[in-house]
């Protein structure tokens, strides 16, 4: 067999294997939990307290909560890394400002029970969204607020229920896009399975929008939180965020663009 034959296909089927892994472990390189989950006051969030969200799937999941003084009720779903625990400081001026927070914690995440996926993420949203309907919480004082991946969730979840109002942070118009623009040679948009596809339903949230993203955003290009402001419907507003990157958004003034759109949109 002529060597350059012979090279071709040991190409092909090492290409062949490396997709082939991919696709069989493709959760391990979208998912990145952080188990170890210490109590509110060990980070600092004395005022927050552990409640459990219990799933339409059977699922009880321990997440934080302090409710609104006199401002929104914020259910924040955390990105991919990482757990609620890091999140803490960041929702402070939040929570400082008046407002109750509901950070979030997945399936699979901070010690609680499953495995993460797009249908169980969407699944824990509802449940987050059903804990504030069961305290008796207006719908028109909810607000969806998702980071990163936790847009993927805020968008389904803000399409199919009434809410106040819904901001995303470094949002995408679908993990699949994100994916084939991480791996070009690989047919990710064919192979992925959670696709979180936000572009499809964003033009059904009935509900004033904020979406903010970094200009030098290397992880989920700007170009995705755009396309996604174009096809949303009114009201929205979108900050772009010069010199500003995936991870570091609150440094270039993320909270009091929130703060300034909820005390436009949620009444006191």
């Amino acid at each position: 067999m002529d060597l350059l034959l012979k090279v071709g296909l040991l190409a092909v089927v090492i290409y062949a294997a490396v997709v082939g892994a991919m696709y069989a472990f493709q959760r391990k390189l979208m998912y990145f939990p952080t188990q170890a989950l210490p109590s509110p006051a060990q980070v600092g969030a004395v005022d927050m307290a552990v409640v459990r969200l219990r799933t339409d799937d059977g699922l009880e999941l321990a997440s934080w909560y302090k409710p609104a003084a006199d401002g929104a009720e914020i259910i924040y779903f955390h990105g991919n890394g990482g757990n609620i625990s890091h999140r803490a400081e960041k929702v402070r001026p939040l929570l400082e400002a008046g407002h109750g927070v509901l950070l979030v914690s997945y399936r699979g995440y901070g010690g609680n029970p499953g495995t993460p996926s797009e249908t169980g993420l969407i699944a824990d949203g509802r449940a987050a969204y059903e804990f504030l309907m069961q305290r008796e919480v207006p719908p028109r004082r909810v607000v969806l607020l998702g980071e990163s991946l936790g847009s993927g969730v805020a968008v389904p979840i803000a399409a199919a229920h009434d809410v106040g109002a819904v901001i995303l942070e470094a949002p995408f118009t679908s993990a699949a896009e994100v994916g084939q623009r991480a791996y070009p040679l690989v047919p990710v948009a064919w192979l992925i399975k959670d696709r979180f596809d936000s572009l499809s339903l964003i033009g059904r949230i009935n509900a004033p929008l904020l979406i903010v993203h970094g200009e030098n955003d290397r992880v989920v290009p700007v170009s995705f939180g755009r396309e996604l402001f174009e096809a949303a419907a009114e009201p929205k507003q979108g900050v772009f965020l010069p010199g500003a990157e995936h991870g570091n958004l609150q440094a270039y003034g993320l909270q009091r663009h929130e703060l300034d759109f909820l005390a436009r949109h949620i009444s006191r």
